[in-house]
């Protein structure tokens, strides 16, 4: 039998990404992992030699699946006509980072366990900080792209509110709903494009 390796090393990187959302990054060792995939160790460490190389082409694939809905919404060329139109504009582009849905959300909860072992275990950080300003930047060009005024302080607390209603949706504490989230949502950009 012919094995794709890059089918191979991708069942891997889906495995580890299971396990994150699971267990945590902790519970993703290289030997879950492999049992995950369904592969013995060896072929784990064919690809990977080791548990950080892992958890960096995992946390990497995080970021690029974002990246690639992110890439479907670019800024407008020419400013909305409306309020309404500039809310919906942007909304679109936030909607993607949401856990609107069971795959985003499974998403959020990996995204999350990788931000918070970032602390501890530095491969992650670098993609950590680019996750963080790639968001700001997309942000920010949408921001600018519907004519916000003080931008660079609507990207921070847009990029707050994200985090926290990412946050609410991951853990326990707070679980609100796909409307809820959209409704926060909106009325946190209708004040913001309201003062445009």
């Amino acid at each position: 039998m012919v094995v794709d390796p890059v089918q191979r090393r991708r069942a891997v990187v889906e495995a580890t990404l299971r396990l994150v959302a699971r267990e945590g990054v902790e519970g993703a060792s290289l030997r879950k992992v492999a049992d995950e995939a369904g592969l013995n160790i060896g072929s784990v460490r064919h690809y990977f030699d080791n548990h950080d190389a892992l958890l960096a082409a995992a946390a990497e694939e995080v970021g690029d699946r974002m990246g690639s809905r992110l890439a479907v919404h670019p800024p407008p060329e020419v400013r909305p006509a409306s309020p309404a139109e500039a809310v919906a504009t942007v909304a679109r582009v936030v909607e993607e980072l949401l856990p609107l849905d069971e795959a985003k959300h499974v998403e959020a909860i990996v995204l999350l366990e990788f931000m918070a072992a970032a602390r501890r275990r530095p491969v992650l950080r670098p993609m950590s900080e680019r996750m963080a300003r790639d968001l700001r930047q997309v942000l920010h060009e949408v921001l600018t792209s519907v004519g916000v005024r003080d931008v660079d302080a609507e990207t921070a607390r847009l990029t707050a509110l994200i985090g926290g209603l990412t946050t609410d949706v991951v853990y326990p504490h707070g679980s609100p709903t796909p409307a809820r989230l959209r409704e926060t949502l909106r009325f946190h950009l209708e004040q913001v494009i309201d003062r445009r």
